[in-house]
């Protein structure tokens, strides 16, 4: 595999081509990959009382409902969003994953998985406090993304 890195001031916005003689399954993860980590780099606009916050994807570690509201947790703020979760599942990129009926969770933000004896599970994030239940029904679709993502590194 050859990579090049051309530079042109002209350029307005960064442009990946993969050259390839045909499809397959490893120049379809590089450009999963790479989709991904585009889509990590975008902002989606949360609000706080009457402010409006842009944060970036990367730094949400999950989202919940509280009654009807929707929050966004980040390590250190929560925010509210006008979105519902079904609408979140539809727009956020695929390191985001539902994990009970209350919660969808940022894959890459997970530091540890705890299995408690009544088969439900409790993922803790790196630098705070914070943590979200996987519900049974969704702990080995969870399992089962975690395998693919180190498999796929």
């Amino acid at each position: 595999m050859k990579i090049q890195i051309e530079l042109d001031e002209r350029c307005q916005q960064t442009e990946i081509i993969i050259r390839c003689a045909q499809l397959n399954e490893e120049v379809t993860r590089m450009q999963k990959q790479l989709q991904e980590i585009a889509s990590m780099q975008e902002e989606i606009s949360f609000f706080k009382e009457n402010t409006e916050y842009f944060v970036k994807l990367s730094a949400v570690l999950f989202f919940e409902t509280d009654g009807r509201e929707v929050h966004a947790h980040t390590a250190a703020e929560v925010y509210r969003t006008p979105r519902r979760l079904y609408e979140l599942e539809k727009i956020l990129p695929a390191c985001f994953m539902r994990v009970s009926k209350s919660t969808i969770l940022n894959l890459r933000q997970i530091y540890a998985l705890d299995r408690t004896l009544s088969a439900v599970c409790t993922v803790s994030f790196s630098n705070t406090h914070k943590q979200v239940f996987v519900s049974r029904r969704y702990y080995p679709a969870l399992r089962h993304r975690l395998e693919e993502r180190r498999s796929s590194v």
